[in-house]
């Protein structure tokens, strides 16, 4: 679509230009002499002239290719313009001597050259503005550019089919409906162009009930412009309802419509309406508010904006879904074929479905491929289209694109330049947000037509016109990809865009797939504004000191290369915006001047090996996002530099704050101010027990280190310090929703954290001196006077890796209502092997509870009426109060729990219990067979030697589909499955006992059998047993020791 849309945003580009022709940077640099005065002058009448018939030229070069042409020539002109004024405007900027001196240099003796090339660039203007006349261009306005045919309120016989008969009643509903004692209703119906609003709408206004209760005032109007033009909807409607109105006067044709409505219902459909402006859509309304017995109002329109104004407080706003497949047939076979016809139609149907598959569940795009289709029986022709893309059908067969540029021509211009930037990525493919904003941010003008190409589909390097300027490529297994672009940039020297699109799925070409970029590509582009080599080079040394003379390049990516070093004349890039370096591991140093860059707006170093951040940092005031900040050891590229950076965005991570040696150097970071931050990551290196740390100066440094109090996230991990400063914690962190706290293995006590009013999610780990949780994790003071109900928003607690960690206390309250953790919905503890103290007794909420390897641990489980996984891990003898009736996956280790469970399952019945792991018993104890939940469908036993499996009355469990025994079961020798006629997946390992799988045919549903480490049944598998093999020999696939048997009657 976007080479159909060449030029089709060119004013929004010019707006560009004539900023850059009135900057005084600019102006400075050509004032003292008249003829450059006189130049420029020029130039901006020039750009006038062809600025007045853009919007001519935009509507007919769809048709009228000489007008294309003349649209390629006239942006081709403009980039060079655009080039070369912001060649200017950078040497303005960047040159230190006296703006005198400097301009007699640059008009009398170096940049001769550049008055030359304005002079080229207005002569080729000129010529191009000339052509405007022969190709009889003209001034017209941007409402009159759609060129759709307005609606009407006729139905179509093929409008029935439209798959809405819900929607259809809603709204019928909504119509027929008097509930609102005599008020105004306007429904809202919202939905992309093409998705059957209109349709819609019209099926309802000529419904019989419908036209029976509003049959004396009915009006249907097709708005269709972008702006609401008040007075010429009123008369329209007046003309609809009783008599023409000549008056051009507002108030006396709201008047008349006010007299025409007066004590009756009535119904008027507003079709496609774009406007927004609530003053005047409030005085439209005011004929239908003034004295009338009530109405409805339908609206049909493409924005939600629209339908959040218009719709009133008794309404919803209906907004149409896409068509799901069978809906979609239906709309798309009742265009293709006659519904009375009854000849047979399968061989095309067949292609048919594959076409509305493409459709997506857009109504437009079945209806008229469908008709399109109608009446041709030839297979080739329904082929052909289901082999092209929409854009290629012709305009007179086709309606989808003339409704998808009606879209696409009330964006507003600088949403058009983005808009068709977006045609540099392949079909299908799903961008980052961010990243295209960047993208976007690089090419403050985007263009679109001819100037861009995605690189893969040009096989011959010739076939690029010399006007591309934005190329993309594409990345998959091609090893061809540099040879495309090397061939490519010989001829496209003017390009602007040079970008990577990665399709390896996973986001990651493998390791040795990159490739070595020569250094002479980057000598060729001096225009290039983004430049990406996003996971594209293994070559240490990318780049080079050419990527200097780049004095254009707003956006540079080199994420996830190998690159060691960059080299210092990057610091020269004055107009740099973007500069991601993810995950380039191999990356020790930034350039020293980075200090330069004072254009830099987003500095993405997350995942590098930087040592530390270069000097000056705190220059750099305009950054917006900045990932990771290495605190240095000298004052240059010490954590005070941040104190400048005050609009960061997002989430910033501070490494290596052990070389914050005092509270002063840590308050001139003024983390308080950098109120836009969402996330924050505090990161101390790790430390040998050895040294020696100052807690008190560890925890003064943390205390001016506090951040802004709307902060979302907050993680800190090797803090040295013993104890916590009083903020971390503190409830006026409002918004924080997720905290962290990890290897600070000096810390003897946790921080109050109960009171965080919108704390969601915490986590612990690696507190290696932490003895004991008390009150105080509740409340600051440990009492339960004048606090609400600790941690009221938490969902997800967890503890892992606490050495030392062996008493919670559990916090005493009289009331359930009053416990804390009311939220909690998942709780770990892991690696714990001290712990011994209580849990909490009481959590409503919690679904997932998960504990491993907390040998000491046991005390009863939470009681939890609502829990669905329960998951043990190691020899802890934790108990249970009981099963609870919810839960569906439980694994549990250990002679107790395994009791305990086996016999709860014999008194409870679980009716949820949809998988059950037992394992690391020694008990003799006889597993329930006959007593399984009825919802059980996979069940292991493993290292439970002395349970015996037995089903003494052969009772059948439908649910069950695997079955896995693992060193297990040992009085176990023979085996028989009939209670289980659906079991699919049978496992059996280290069974050493087991002779036979019983005499019994095995379910016949049975289609995987894996026997693995059992000597007697395994051997008379693999020699097909007469008194094994017969019973499964019908089984698809059978394993013994990894190794496949086959069938010899299906092999």
């Amino acid at each position: 679509m976007a080479a159909e849309l060449g030029g089709a945003f060119l004013s929004s580009f010019l707006n560009v230009l004539f900023d850059r022709l009135s900057d005084p940077d600019i102006i400075n640099i050509m004032r003292g002499r008249k003829v450059n005065q006189k130049l420029l002058q020029k130039l901006k009448t020039i750009l006038n002239v062809v600025e007045a018939v853009l919007n001519d030229a935009e509507k007919k070069q769809i048709t009228d290719s000489a007008v294309k042409r003349w649209l390629e020539d006239l942006q081709d002109a403009i980039y060079d313009a655009d080039d070369l004024l912001d060649e200017v405007a950078t040497k303005a900027a960047t040159q230190k001597n006296p703006p005198g001196n400097f301009l007699s240099r640059f008009l009398n003796l170096q940049d001769r050259e550049m008055v030359t090339r304005i002079e080229d660039i207005i002569v080729k203007l000129e010529e191009i503005a000339k052509h405007k006349d022969i190709l009889r261009l003209e001034k017209i306005t941007a409402k009159n550019m759609s060129g759709r045919i307005p609606s009407t309120s006729l139905v179509k016989k093929s409008d029935i089919f439209v798959g809405r008969d819900k929607e259809r009643h809603t709204i019928m509903k909504l119509l027929l409906d008097d509930a609102n004692d005599g008020e105004l209703s306007v429904i809202p119906i919202v939905g992309m162009g093409g998705i059957g609003k209109t349709t819609l709408a019209k099926l309802v206004y000529n419904d019989d009930k419908v036209k029976q209760k509003f049959h004396v005032f009915k009006a249907w109007v097709c708005v269709g412009e972008e702006e609401f033009d008040v007075l010429k909807v009123t008369k329209a409607l007046i003309e609809k309802i009783c008599s023409p109105c000549y008056s051009n006067d507002l108030d006396t044709a709201q008047n008349h419509l006010k007299n025409a409505l007066a004590g009756k219902n009535f119904l008027v459909v507003l079709d496609d309406v774009w406007s927004s402006n609530r003053e005047r859509w409030e005085s439209f309304l005011n004929p239908f508010e003034c004295g009338t017995e009530g109405g409805k109002i339908l609206v049909t329109t493409r924005l939600d904006t629209v339908a959040s104004l218009v719709k009133t407080k008794h309404t919803e706003a209906h907004n149409l879904s896409l068509l799901d497949e069978d809906q979609c047939w239906s709309v798309f076979a009742n265009r293709a074929w006659d519904p009375t016809e009854s000849r047979d139609h399968s061989a095309l149907e067949e292609i048919g479905r594959k076409i509305v598959k493409k459709c997506k569940g857009l109504p437009l795009a079945a209806q008229t491929l469908g008709g399109l289709l109608r009446g041709k029986d030839n297979e080739k022709d329904w082929n052909g289209v289901l082999n092209s893309e929409f854009w290629e059908l012709s305009e007179e067969d086709s309606g989808i694109l003339p409704a998808l540029r009606i879209s696409y021509y009330h964006l507003p211009s600088y949403l058009k330049r983005c808009f068709v930037y977006c045609s540099l990525y392949p079909k299908d493919f799903e961008f980052d947000r961010d990243e295209l904003t960047l993208l976007w941010m690089a090419e403050a003008t985007f263009y679109g037509g001819k100037f861009f190409s995605g690189i893969l589909e040009l096989k011959n390097a010739a076939k690029h016109d010399t006007k591309t300027r934005h190329v993309s490529c594409a990345r998959n297994n091609d090893d061809d990809s540099l040879m495309k672009i090397m061939e490519a940039c010989n001829r496209l020297k003017h390009v602007r865009t040079l970008m990577q699109i990665n399709l390896h799925k996973g986001g990651v070409i493998p390791e040795g797939d990159g490739v070595t970029v020569p250094c002479h590509l980057l000598e060729q582009l001096k225009c290039l504004r983004v430049l990406s080599f996003k996971f594209f080079s293994d070559d240490e040394n990318l780049l080079h000191g050419s990527i200097g003379k780049l004095i254009h390049l707003r956006y540079l990516d080199l994420s996830y290369t190998s690159i060691v070093t960059l080299p210092e004349s990057l610091s020269c890039l004055y107009n740099l915006q973007t500069l991601k370096l993810r995950s380039c591991k191999n990356l020790k140093q930034l350039p020293s001047n980075m200090q330069n860059l004072v254009n830099l707006r987003h500095l993405d170093l997350f995942d590098t090996g930087l040592k530390e951040m270069p000097k000056g940092m705190s220059k750099l005031k305009d950054l917006q996002f900045l990932s990771n900040y290495i605190v240095g050891k000298h004052e240059e590229n010490a954590v005070g530099e941040l104190g400048e950076l005050t609009h960061l965005h997002g989430s910033l991570s501070i490494g290596k704050l052990e070389n914050v040696n005092n509270s002063g150097v840590a308050s001139n970071a003024r983390m308080d101010q950098k109120i836009h931050l969402n996330a924050l990551y505090l990161m101390w290196s790790s430390f040998e027990e050895s040294e020696v740390c100052d807690s008190q100066t560890e925890k003064d440094v943390l205390d001016k280190l506090r951040p802004h109090k709307g902060l979302k996230k907050l993680f800190m991990w090797g803090y040295r310090g013993t104890m916590f400063p009083d903020w971390v914690g503190q409830p006026l962190y409002y918004n924080m929703t997720q905290l962290q706290l990890g290897g600070c293995r000096n810390c003897w006590v946790l921080p109050s954290l109960g009171q965080l009013p919108s704390l969601e999610r915490l986590v612990i780990s690696e507190l290696d001196k932490l003895k004991m949780i008390g009150g105080s994790f509740y409340k600051g003071d440990g009492t339960h006077q004048h606090q609400e109900t600790p941690f009221r928003s938490l969902k997800s607690l967890e503890f892992y890796d606490m050495g030392c960690w062996e008493e919670w206390q559990s916090y005493e309250c009289d009331d359930y209502d009053d416990a804390p953790f009311p939220k909690l919905e998942e709780l770990h503890i892991l690696h714990c092997p001290k712990l011994r103290g209580d849990l909490p007794t009481f959590l409503p909420s919690l679904k997932e509870l998960r504990i491993n390897e907390c040998e000491e641990l046991g005390c009863y489980l939470p009681r939890a009426p609502i829990m669905r996984q329960l998951l043990i891990y190691g020899k802890q003898e934790a108990r249970m109060w009981d099963l609870p009736l919810s839960l569906q996956r439980l694994i549990i280790e250990g002679n107790q729990l395994v009791e305990y469970v086996f016999e709860a399952i014999i008194h409870t019945r679980p009716t949820s219990l949809n998988y059950l792991r037992i394992s690391n018993c020694s008990s003799a104890i006889s597993f329930p067979g006959d007593s399984l939940p009825p919802s059980l469908k996979e069940l292991t036993i493993e290292n439970c030697k002395n349970v015996e499996f037995s089903i003494q009355h052969q009772q059948q469990h439908h649910s069950l589909e695997s079955l896995r025994i693992d060193n297990s079961c040992d009085s176990l020798t023979s085996f028989t499955l009939p209670a289980f006629p659906n079991l699919k997946y049978l496992t059996i390992a280290r069974c050493e006992n087991l002779t036979s799988l019983g005499s019994i045919r095995l379910p016949a549903s049975l289609h995987f059998l894996y026997i693995s480490r059992c000597p007697l049944l395994g051997e008379g598998i693999e020699r097909k047993d007469p008194h094994i093999w017969p019973s499964i020999s019908y089984i698809p696939d059978i394993y013994v020791n990894g190794k496949r048997i086959h069938n010899d009657s299906t092999s």
